[in-house]
């Protein structure tokens, strides 16, 4: 019903927790768009969209349906919007959808460090309380050669700014980003960034091909190997073995993944690291088989 309504520029992505929550296109791609891995903004030129566009959508939408609790706010980085112009839009869809209880969007750490503590609470305030980060890897040759915008200590930086001003964190980790050479680094670098953190939600995906392995391993800046499963359950269990959280939400029910876990961290580690360890150990077990697919 939405669509119909909304001007989008296809494609559009959003977080599977956001499946109910109504998409509002504030930016269109992606201001970075040059990570090795990631085709979801290539065929987009990054542009901030017209207030008076996105303000067109709100009162379509609006007019229909103002009793939505949720908004996601897309493309890619909706964060690298000046404060003024957040701000703006934030304030009239509170005036618009008097029931909004939640503002979400992606971020990239680079961002969120640009903006002052004062401008990142005031945005907290306005409803934006949840922030989807894509850390990939905690380690800096592997960011280097895939070429993120960001370091650990730029990513670590960035999430601890946006906590300190009120706003959650949800990152995500890519099984096997770094191919079989760098995979005990991956998983080691990335749980002591993911441990000084401490994010409310953390999610893992198993690094895809959309355009094949071919086109990842020529835009990868070093030798990339591609990880057999096992060797995925090994990295996994390094990373879930190395992090220290408290009353971290963790998941790894994306499509991508072979192996479905879920549990708060640190209190279920322990049981989601024995389940790992099956699958390493005794992965055409039955029984485990059918545990696995109904997760913890």
């Amino acid at each position: 019903m939405f669509g119909m309504q909304m001007q989008y520029e296809e494609p559009v992505f959003r977080p599977p927790s956001e499946a109910y929550s109504l998409i509002l296109q504030v930016t269109i791609g992606c201001s970075w768009n040059k990570c090795a891995f990631c085709e979801m903004y290539s065929t987009k030129q990054f542009r901030i969209r017209k207030f008076e566009e996105i303000k067109h959508d709100i009162d379509s939408i609006s007019k229909i349906d103002n009793s939505i609790s949720k908004i996601f706010l897309a493309d890619g980085n909706a964060m690298v919007l000046p404060s003024k112009r957040l701000l703006e839009i934030l304030h009239y869809l509170n005036k618009s959808f008097p029931n909004l209880r939640r503002i979400s969007a992606y971020a990239l750490p680079h961002d969120l460090i640009s903006k002052t503590p004062e401008e990142l609470h005031a945005i907290r305030e306005a409803g934006l309380r949840l922030i989807y980060v894509g850390i990939e890897s905690g380690d800096d040759e592997i960011l280097g050669m895939i070429n993120k915008s960001e370091t650990a200590e730029s990513t670590v930086a960035g999430l601890q700014k946006a906590q300190n001003a009120g706003i959650e964190a949800s990152v995500m980790i890519i099984n096997g980003l770094g191919g079989r050479k760098y995979s005990q680094q991956h998983a080691l670098n990335s749980a002591k960034v993911v441990s000084a953190v401490n994010p409310k939600y953390l999610a893992t995906l198993v690094l895809s091909f959309p355009l094949g392995k071919d086109a990842y391993s020529r835009k990868f800046k070093g030798n990339f190997e591609e990880m057999k499963k096992k060797e995925l359950f090994v990295e996994m269990n390094n990373f879930l073995s190395n992090l220290t959280l408290e009353n971290t939400v963790f998941r790894t029910d994306h499509a991508s993944n072979y192996l479905v876990l879920r549990g708060i961290l640190n209190r279920d580690r322990q049981k989601l690291i024995t389940l790992v360890e099956k699958m390493i150990n005794e992965p055409d077990s039955p029984e485990l088989r059918q545990e696995w697919m109904r997760g913890l």
